[in-house]
């Protein structure tokens, strides 16, 4: 039996797509995520990380990731001491942030695999086109509530799920590492779940704080 790799609840049920792929739907949660028989090797997950054009200095790039980090910003201290989780081999979100004078480390398990961060706690944490490829969401969100100090924020940017009768023609999920996809909603079960506040502050982008 399957239970939601999000919020764990055994109220899931199994469906297909047009191109043979198995998914699951959680009516606890609202997340749907692709079956763990489909997911690609590490090789090829790296592989196709690095196709992702994200130069740092492309200014339509840094536009695009405005829409978290301004209104973190807007949340955060002038000292506070964040985390890049999740930032590719491009790390323009940590660039954006250093430039604005904030300390801000980075991980990725592919690309900058920086274990001394697991022995630290941060003030703010950017996840942006990363929880998508969350193979482990439960664990990974686990992960960051203990990395996150008392009052921090946690900052989240994916392609939210909007219409689950359009699943199957979504662009969004053809990508193979794209194996998770949230609703509103499930943002909501994740920040009730570790006693976070949640807001939606913008499309695909969720801003949480931690009590």
């Amino acid at each position: 039996m399957q239970d939601c790799i999000v919020c764990s609840s055994n109220l899931v049920e199994s469906f297909q797509t047009s191109d043979s792929l198995n998914y699951w739907h959680c009516h606890s949660c609202g997340a749907r995520f692709l079956d763990k028989k489909h997911h690609i090797d590490k090789d090829s997950e790296k592989k196709r990380y690095l196709e992702h054009e994200n130069i740092i200095e492309d200014e339509g790039y840094r536009n695009f990731l405005s829409k978290l980090s301004s209104p973190l910003m807007d949340k955060i201290n002038p000292n506070a001491k964040g985390l890049d989780f999740g930032c590719g081999h491009g790390p323009a979100l940590a660039d954006i942030f250093t430039k604005n004078k904030y300390l801000i480390d980075l991980y990725d398990p592919f690309f900058f695999p920086n274990k001394e961060i697991f022995s630290k706690t941060y003030d703010f944490i950017t996840c942006t086109e990363t929880a998508e490829h969350f193979f482990n969401p439960k664990k990974e969100f686990d992960l960051i509530n203990t990395l996150l100090k008392k009052n921090g924020w946690l900052g989240v940017m994916t392609c939210f799920l909007t219409s689950h009768d359009a699943f199957d023609s979504w662009h969004y999920r053809r990508d193979p590492t794209h194996v998770v996809f949230y609703a509103e909603k499930t943002f909501e079960v994740i920040a009730k779940q570790r006693d976070w506040n949640c807001e939606i502050i913008a499309k695909d982008v969720v801003l949480f704080n931690k009590n």
